[in-house]
């Protein structure tokens, strides 16, 4: 069973997602919560699997709330999409570096948003690719490009950076597997050591350090 918990301070939107998520097999709904400062005392509390976190809220804003949840250790485990309105928003790189697990438009199709919950879970792609790529590559190439390749970039293989390489340009393991002429399984296996080895949260994680390391444009 999936447990969530919905941080955002518009009541008609907890209310459309608190629906959507008690309504879906294998999911449950945590908690909520209306400002960033409650759904960090909540996380910490709840211990959830997933945090929808709006970025945009009043006083302890989604970024903030987002580093002090991904800053626990007891909160290793829990993923974080972030929700935001603007497909070009300008916290979205922000986001992704400090530990989210991907984003979605708030007025994403329900069914993608139970996808991506589900996928970030199973440790899987950001989002889905109609929105995630396009987003991500607009936004990193139109911000400044600082080169800054993670402290361990020297220990992956030829293979592994490759790997890095093909997970920021957005693909999949199914995708690597076939840019590489690899199984997915052997894919799958390359994007866990590679993960392993930068110290990764996740495959989002893995986008910010092919961007910043130069293997991804």
């Amino acid at each position: 069973m999936i447990s969530v918990l919905i941080v955002d301070d518009q009541d008609l939107v907890r209310l459309g997602l608190r629906a959507l998520i008690e309504n879906e097999r294998g999911m449950e709904l945590a908690g909520e919560a209306a400002d960033g400062l409650a759904g960090v005392e909540l996380a910490g509390r709840l211990r959830p699997d997933v945090v929808l976190l709006d970025i945009h809220m009043p006083g302890v804003d989604g970024i903030t709330a987002l580093r002090r949840i991904t800053a626990d250790p007891a909160l290793a485990d829990t993923k974080v999409i972030m929700l935001t309105t603007f497909e070009h928003d300008e916290y979205v790189f922000d986001a992704l570096h400090h530990g989210a697990s991907g984003f979605l438009l708030k007025d994403t199709r329900p069914v993608d948003l139970l996808q991506a919950i589900r996928a970030v879970v199973e440790g899987g792609n950001l989002m889905s690719p109609s929105v995630t790529r396009r987003v991500v590559r607009e936004f990193v190439t139109k911000a400044p490009r600082v080169s800054k390749p993670h402290p361990r970039l020297g220990s992956l293989t030829g293979r592994e950076r490759q790997i890095l390489a093909l997970v920021g340009e957005g693909l999949n393991n199914d995708e690597i597997a076939g840019r590489l002429v690899i199984s997915p399984a052997t894919a799958r296996t390359h994007v866990s050591r590679t993960m392993a080895k930068l110290g990764a949260r996740d495959r989002a994680q893995l986008v910010v350090f092919a961007f910043r390391s130069g293997l991804a444009d």
